[in-house]
């Protein structure tokens, strides 16, 4: 029998991707960001699909199906019925928006057909289907539930269900404009960050501030049931009808205007992303629990936007009534790409699904492009770059001994990651022990704002030694608190710090991975997923008694994840990192010539 062969396309939104199902196996998947270095790109995926096709070995004219990963016709629906209830306070951004519906969205079926110049079956799953699709059917599990939380598809914003063999069935929903999602959006757009790409700084600036405003978020703001479900007071927000998130009313409660983006800090600003963060947690949570009420799981499956808050993942993970919880690595708008396709497989089409109960079928996440040996063997003589060859089984110990000495590396290996986080493919690495690493690597080698805390990696066995957590973390979406044993007291002085102070304070004895409340968001490495990245972290522990890394995304602010050798070498050279790392290629910084066209890097990298 010829296999089926089926492609996933998210689009227009933003985060616009690509994936490959094969007989049910993902072959490939990518983001559109990845190819045209366009930050969070929204355009159509066809470099990506042209990467998926290629790795399968496929033209458009060898698919059986392609899955978009929402109905079209249903959001257009959701975005007339707005206008006309608000009418006519959104008539600005109605006109704004409806010439590119009429022209180009709405027919989407027919630009799928345009762009692939393919004939065949096109599958239109709603957004939320894709999200639990692409929760549940890579999960490990025989059966589980699934929440799935973002700001909106169609109409619904969050959603909780069943997923059993080769079923996803959607129990509840709730509905624009309540969503946690963009109530979390509009706290970001308050504190002057980018929303849909800004969000995860809120996470980050949360541990600096208290939360005082939690209260009037909960009184003022939103009505929570003790269910979880809620309801958002309109009269505080503008996305229904304009270009901003909030309005006048927002700005008079939470006494002043929004911060203007790049501008100082304020505690005020630390004291909202604390309240909302503190508020994000109990929804989650109260939904967790009812969702194990009503379902009497035992297993919980996370996807959406909302589920990349490793803060809440954690929390649901240690107080929340399920025993496993699994988060899809690209939990938002890309990973319903993935979705859509499993969802065609195994829903529209009844295949069978197979759970492997140990392992999940996302294999690391690392399903993007790679280059071989010869390719950037060929890259770097072409270019004149000067290189050291090693060979394979001399790495992790050449590797552990500079990171031992606080050097810094670009890690350059294998299949690009698919989803936000960089997971040992497309990292970089360097000494979690070094008191300086945090705040060198986020304003020299980033270029972005130095509260930003970095995720340790650590070898899977040796986790519950350095965490709060008894089980692998591999992609990087659960925080857990670090291991008391290993924190130091803080001195009166040090307590009484506020704000900003806060981040220069040896708390632990890897300072560098320690976030001011004593946690990290942990990533495990294991030898089967990652064989090289494992056996550097082993050499690390063996060699000089650390076996975890800071591991962060290879790129700098404003910039997506490096995908090429070439991508990678231009980041090495315009950043302050002493060595790159790609395949068995050790370029050493202070070998290499400067850039003979270089750009004004750091003016390139201001704005996120």
């Amino acid at each position: 029998m010829k296999p089926v062969n089926i492609l996933g396309i998210s689009a227009y939104y933003h985060d616009s991707a690509a994936c490959l199902v094969r007989d049910g196996e993902i072959v490939a998947a990518a983001q559109e960001e990845r190819f045209t270095r366009v930050k969070h790109d929204p355009a159509f995926p066809s470099r990506a699909v042209s990467f998926c096709l290629r790795e399968g070995g496929l033209t458009s004219q060898d698919l059986n199906y392609v899955a978009f990963y929402e109905k079209p016709f249903l959001k257009f629906e959701r975005l007339l019925q707005t206008y006309l209830a608000f009418a006519p306070a959104g008539l600005r951004s109605f006109i704004t928006a409806m010439p590119l519906w009429i022209k180009q969205k709405l027919w989407m079926r027919n630009n799928i057909l345009k762009e692939l110049d393919f004939a065949g079956k096109v599958i239109f799953p709603e957004h939320h289907e894709s999200h639990a699709a692409s929760a549940f059917f890579p999960s490990p599990f025989r059966e589980a539930a699934f929440l799935t939380i973002d700001g909106v598809g169609e109409w619904t914003t969050t959603s909780f269900g069943t997923g059993r063999d080769n079923e996803v069935t959607i129990l509840a929903e709730l509905q624009f404009p309540h969503s946690l999602g963009l109530l979390y959006s509009a706290f970001t757009y308050y504190t002057g960050f980018k929303v849909n790409s800004g969000e995860y700084k809120v996470m980050g600036l949360a541990p600096y501030g208290e939360a005082k405003y939690r209260d009037l978020i909960l009184t003022e703001l939103m009505d929570l049931k003790e269910d979880g479900s809620f309801r958002l007071n309109m009269e505080y927000f503008d996305y229904c009808t304009g270009f901003t998130m909030t309005n006048g009313r927002f700005d008079k409660l939470f006494g002043g205007p929004p911060r203007k983006p790049e501008s100082l800090l304020t505690q005020r600003d630390m004291d909202l992303a604390r309240s909302v963060q503190e508020v994000t947690e109990e929804v989650m949570l109260r939904m967790a629990r009812t969702i194990h009420r009503e379902t009497g799981m035992k297993n919980l499956c996370l996807a959406g936007g909302v589920a990349l808050n490793c803060v809440g993942n954690g929390k649901v993970l240690r107080e929340g009534p399920f025993e496993n919880i699994w988060i899809q690595p690209a939990a938002g708008d890309a990973g319903g790409a993935l979705g859509a396709a499993l969802f065609t497989w195994h829903r529209v089409l009844g295949n069978r699904r197979e759970a492997a109960e140990r392992t999940d079928r996302m294999q690391g996440s690392r399903l993007g492009p790679s280059w071989d040996r010869d390719s950037v063997l060929e890259y770097l003589k072409a270019n004149g770059i000067v290189y050291t060859e090693m060979k394979e089984e001399e790495i992790p110990e050449r590797i552990a001994d500079l990171i031992a000495s606080e050097k810094v590396i670009g890690w350059f290996q294998g299949r690009m990651e698919f989803g936000p986080r960089a997971l040992g493919s497309r990292s970089i690495i360097g000494d979690a022990r070094s008191s300086k690493m945090q705040e060198v690597m986020n304003l020299k080698i980033k270029f972005r704002e130095s509260f930003r805390p970095f995720a340790p990696t650590v070898l899977r066995e040796k986790v519950s030694e350095y965490f709060e957590l008894d089980r692998g973390s591999p992609y990087m979406l659960l925080v857990a608190p670090v291991k008391r044993e290993i924190c130091r007291e803080m001195t009166g002085e040090e307590q009484a710090r506020f704000g900003l102070d806060k981040l220069h304070v040896v708390r632990s004895c890897v300072p560098a991975v320690t976030h001011v409340d004593y946690s990290a968001r942990v990533q495990t490495v294991d030898r089967e997923v990652n064989p090289l990245f494992y056996r550097t972290i082993e050499a690390l522990g063996e060699r000089h008694g650390c076996p975890l890394v800071i591991n962060t995304s290879f790129n700098v602010r404003g910039e997506p994840i490096v995908c090429s050798p070439e991508d990678a070498y231009l980041c090495f050279m315009r950043t302050n990192m002493d060595y790159l790392l790609m395949g068995p290629f050790l370029l050493d910084k202070s070998k290499q010539k400067p850039l003979s066209s270089d750009i004004d890097w750091k003016k390139q990298f201001e704005l996120d």
